[in-house]
């Protein structure tokens, strides 16, 4: 790490290459932030539904709607990995603060056929074209068709992309009126570096810029 001084300010360099991967993490989650959390509910082909969050998640296209998701590298893979290749399908559930800390339940490193609903107090809702269900106390519940997984890095937290067509969205029709979310009913949460969450209730406003072609 190098630190460099201008007549301003200072600015700490920091080289990829020559640093120790655990370190560029807390870089990177301390800085890339808040990220919306998906909070993904599968179902193993024995019937066994399993429920955990991803805080390396956006939407990737609008048309098709397509979301992704990146689970961290380890061995064994990770449950929900292990569901979405097996069954080709998922669903991203919207994590609201009137349920915030039983998501957080599902995160911890359960044995592979535990189900993270029951652990958590969580009921699981069917879906209507997928066999994952969907977490009912959730006001957005998006059902998701496996388009392709990608190897980003099998190293140390490295990861795998997930990328999935949304096939049915279900939304609480007490937070949407005209296609447009009312964000103070969704009551989204968001996540930090280490324990941290954010809400998303101060907001403000950015008029885009219009450019006037002559």
């Amino acid at each position: 790490m190098e630190r460099v001084l201008g007549e301003l300010d200072s600015k700490v360099i920091v080289d990829p290459a020559t640093t120790a991967p655990l370190n560029i993490y807390k870089l990177l989650v301390g800085t890339v932030v808040p990220r919306p959390i998906a909070f993904v509910s599968t179902i193993s082909p024995e019937g066994v539904a399993n429920l955990a969050p991803f805080s390396f998640f956006t939407v990737a296209s609008a048309n098709p709607p397509v979301l992704c998701f990146t689970t961290s590298f380890r061995e064994p893979r990770k449950d929900t990995l292990v569901n979405v290749r097996a069954t080709k399908e998922f669903v991203v559930n919207i994590v609201s603060e009137e349920f915030a800390d039983k998501m957080n339940a599902t995160s911890a490193e359960y044995p592979y056929g535990v189900d993270e609903f029951a652990v958590a107090g969580l009921t699981p809702v069917a879906s209507d074209l997928v066999r994952a269900p969907r977490v009912k106390e959730s006001h957005v519940n998006m059902e998701c068709k496996l388009l392709q997984t990608v190897e980003v890095s099998n190293q140390p937290l490295g990861g795998t992309l997930v990328l999935g067509e949304v096939v049915r969205f279900h939304i609480n029709d007490a937070i949407i009126e005209e296609f447009r979310i009312d964000p103070d009913k969704l009551g989204a949460v968001g996540r930090m570096a280490g324990n941290t969450y954010s809400r998303t209730r101060d907001r403000f406003e950015l008029i885009r810029p219009q450019i006037v072609k002559k």
